[in-house]
C-alpha cells in the first residue's frame, strides 16, 4: 500500500510517519511519500522580502528541512521514501498529490505548525478528512505517562 505522509515541519507530524514506520516494522509491506506544501507569499512577506526569489528559497529550505527529518526516519528504519515539495493551500494540494502519486492513504499528525508557527494542523486535517476521497489516518501524540514519583504524597492529596 502506497502513503502520503504529510510533514510539516512539526515533531507532531513526524508522528504520523512514526506510526507507519512502526506498523512497517510489524510487517506492513507499504511505500512511502513524503509530502511539504508551503503556502503562497503572503501580502507581508512580499513587502518585507522584495524579492519572489529569495521568498521561494526560504520556503523552499524550509519544506526540504521537513522533508529531510522524515527521510531520515525512514533511512533508519530501512524503508526508502520518495520526497515532494509542493506549494499552496495544504489541504487540497495533500489529496492532489495523493492522486498525482497514486496513493491509496494519506497519514498526518492530527496537529502541528501553520504558516504562523502556530498550532493549526488540524484545520489541515480536518479540510483533509473532509475532502479526501482514499482512507486517511490521524495519528495523535499519546499522552505523557505520570510517573509515581511526579504524583503529590498521598497525605497531600
Amino acid at each position: 500500500m502506497k502513503y502520503l505522509i504529510g510533514l510539516d515541519g512539526s515533531d507532531l507530524a513526524l508522528d504520523g510517519l512514526r506510526h507507519v514506520l512502526a506498523l512497517a516494522r510489524q510487517g506492513l509491506d507499504c511505500e512511502l511519500v513524503l509530502a511539504n506544501v508551503q503556502p503562497g507569499a503572503n501580502l507581508y512577506e512580499v513587502v518585507v522580502a522584495h524579492d519572489p526569489e529569495v521568498l521561494a528559497e526560504v520556503k523552499a529550505q524550509a519544506g526540504q528541512h521537513a522533508l529531510d527529518a522524515g527521510a531520515a526516519l525512514c533511512r533508519e528504519a530501512g524503508l526508502p521514501c520518495e520526497q515532494v515539495l509542493a506549494e499552496g493551500e495544504a489541504a487540497p494540494m495533500l489529496i492532489d498529490l495523493t492522486d498525482d502519486h497514486g496513493c491509496e492513504a494519506i497519514v498526518l499528525g492530527a496537529r502541528g505548525l501553520g504558516e504562523s508557527g502556530l498550532s493549526s494542523f488540524g484545520r489541515v486535517a480536518e479540510g483533509v478528512l473532509h475532502r479526501a476521497h482514499v482512507p486517511v489516518t490521524l495519528v495523535r501524540r499519546p499522552p505523557p505517562e505520570v510517573e509515581p514519583s511526579d504524583l503529590p504524597p498521598d497525605d497531600e492529596v
